[in-house]
Order: structure tokens, then sequence, then C-alpha cells
């Protein structure tokens, strides 16, 4: 039985890799019964694929005409599909836009992508941090001497599958109320580029300048930067505020007056130098002793393995651990139809019968799907 605030929502996902996969995570999380289209094959289910858990996987082979109108007739009944192949590859398997809209009036097509359908760059191939370098937003990213990308986060996560599940849902909400559905056009440079909008904001009024670390959020700040420990671990430390800033100076003890010139940008690089100073005399652990759950606006620099240890992500269990491997629980949390985990990340095609029986397939067309070679089985 599942479980969230989407639940009885029904979503058709074409399995792809990224943010794709991260995209029909979050929605399963969050209870909507996400049916994933594999190719068909063998393929042994990962406890570690955490982004593949809480679907179910039909396995089709796409170049079979039965496999083309069982996914047609999937987005029949169909809330909303998603795909993330460059442009044009859907249409080419029969299975576009033009086609499934007109099977189903009010679905909501969802297509991700690093360029987007259109524009110079629609056909080419890419990565997050090409995406995310058109949009200023790897430029403001790294070191003075470079940029540095930022994980995959920014592009493929938070621009990318992001966007698209906001999409979609947006996008639900308006076909329900006009019985209209529409395409989504999601490109990852788009997100990735509205992301930014604050710091547009910051340019255009002249508090924000394109050199790398000379800005207040970027670590050119000594207040807003992490600092090296005894140990060799790291702390960060965010103490904006004026008086976030003034418990700082409390607690690490700091009573030198040049530290007064708090936003005098030319004094930054010598304030971090001393403050490093001081910081590398005491252990990560010393720091946390001295400056956790205080409006320093402090936390530890945890790695993969310390992070779900932390006493902050134990108490609200954040992390939850599925066949053997600890993960991310779902986010965010609903006070009245709360999210779950549906199940683990399936093999290919390990819901064949299952998963088409209950979107209304019947054993005889199962059966022939079987027998035309068009399905797992």
């Amino acid at each position: 039985m599942r479980q969230g605030p989407l639940t009885g929502l029904k979503i058709v996902e074409f399995a792809g890799i990224g943010p794709g996969p991260f995209c029909g995570m979050l929605l399963s999380d969050l209870g909507a019964d996400v049916v994933r289209i594999d190719r068909k094959g063998q393929g042994r289910a990962s406890p570690a694929d955490i982004t593949a858990r809480g679907r179910r996987s039909i396995g089709l082979d796409l170049k079979n005409p039965a496999a083309i109108e069982t996914c047609l007739k999937l987005l029949e009944s169909a809330d909303a599909v998603f795909e993330g192949f460059r442009p044009g590859v859907m249409e080419r398997l029969g299975l576009g836009p033009d086609v499934a809209l007109k099977r189903n009036p009010k679905l909501v097509y969802g297509r991700m992508t690093g360029w987007g359908q259109f524009g110079p760059y629609a056909n080419a191939a890419g990565h997050d941090m090409n995406y995310i370098a058109i949009t200023g937003a790897l430029n403001a990213i790294g070191t003075k001497d470079k940029p540095i990308p930022p994980l995959n986060l920014v592009g493929d996560f938070g621009g990318g599958a992001l966007y698209l599940a906001f999409g979609l849902m947006a996008g639900i909400i308006s076909a329900r109320e006009t019985g209209k559905g529409q395409v989504i056009d999601c490109a990852m440079s788009d997100g990735a580029a509205s992301l930014m909008a604050m710091f547009y904001g910051f340019k255009a009024g002249g508090g924000w300048s394109n050199e790398r670390r000379s800005n207040l959020l970027d670590g050119g700040a000594h207040f807003y930067d992490t600092y090296q420990c005894a140990d060799g671990k790291w702390i960060s430390i965010g103490s904006i505020e004026p008086q976030f800033y003034a418990l700082l100076l409390e607690k690490t003890g700091i009573t030198d007056p040049a530290f007064a010139a708090q936003m005098s940008r030319g004094e930054w690089d010598s304030l971090r130098a001393k403050l490093a100073e001081v910081i590398c005399k005491k252990s990560q652990a010393e720091w946390c002793e001295i400056m956790d759950a205080t409006d320093v606006c402090f936390a530890p620099v945890l790695d993969l393995d310390e992070a779900p240890k932390h006493k902050h992500n134990v108490a609200r269990q954040t992390f939850v651990e599925l066949g053997g491997v600890v993960q991310p629980a779902p986010a965010p949390r609903f006070s009245e139809t709360p999210g779950a985990i549906q199940g683990p990340p399936p093999a290919i095609g390990a819901h064949d019968r299952e998963a088409l029986s209950d979107w209304g397939f019947s054993p005889d067309a199962i059966e022939a799907l079987k027998t035309a070679g068009a399905l797992n089985g």
C-alpha cells in the first residue's frame, strides 16, 4: 500500500540516467505510482541504486510495435510521463508528445534534457558542468585560480530533476482544472539559471563581483568559509549578521580590534588568515563542544560516512537503511500524509505482469505481449 501526498497519481517514467531517476525517486517517495519503462533485457537490482527505489519496472522492447502500443495504452491512464532523451528520440519511437496527447488529452508530458528542446546546443551532448557553465553558476564557484564543479547538484539534480518534478506537479494541477495536458520542456541549463536569480539580483545591485572568492557567499568573506582544525578535519562558519559575528569572536576568544572591520572587503584575506590560526589550534570535536547549536552559524564538515551518524540527522532520521544501504530518507516531511520509501530498486522487468495488470491490462493481453516478444516476461 503506497503512502504519501501523491498517492493516487499514476506516472510513467522512461528509464534514463542521473536526474531522470532522481525525479522518479522524489515522486515515488511521496506516494505516486511510478512505473518505469526499461529496455527489455536482463538487469539485476542493486540496493546501491538508490535513485531507482520505489518504482515498478516493466521491460519492453521498444523496437517492437506491440511494445510501443503498450506504452501508449499506459499513457492513456497516466497523469504524467517523463523522459530524458535527446530531442527527437521519442518521436522516432512513435511515442512523442503529439501522439501521446492524442491518446490522453490530459496527459502532462515532461521532457528533461541538458540544453532544452530547441536552441543551438539542443542536440549536443553535455554533462552537468557544461549546463551550468553557460548560466554564470560554474564561474562563480571555486577558487580564485579556477572554477570547480560543485558535484552535479546544481544542473542535474537542482536545475533538472527538481524543476521537472515541480513542472509535472504544476502541469497536473492545470490539467485537472482545464482538462488540457501540455508538454514541459525542462532544460537543466534553464533550471540552473533560475537557481542563480538571487545572485543576478546581487550583481544588478552592485553587490556581486565576477571574481571568485571575493563575495559574501562564495568564500570571499572570512566569516563565511570553511576552516581546518588541529586534527585535519574541517568546520563551517557562516556568521554574517553582526550579532552572530560578535558571538563568533566571543567563542573563539578573539579580541583583535582588526576584526571590527567585518564588512571591509579589503581586510577579508588578512582576517581569514588570523581566524585560521585560531581555528587550527583545536580539533573539530573541540570546536563542536564550543559552538554546536549556537547562533555562531556553525556546523562540522562531515564526509559521507560521518553525516548519517551526526546527532541532528539521527534525531530527525534524515538517513535510513534499506537493503543494507544507508541512504537519504524521503523529503520534505508532511504532517498528515508522510511519504515513505515505497520499495527497493527493481530489476528490469521485475513487475511486468503485476504493473500491467494494475494499470488495466488483461491476463490475455499480457500473455500476448510475451508471445510477441515485446515484454520481458
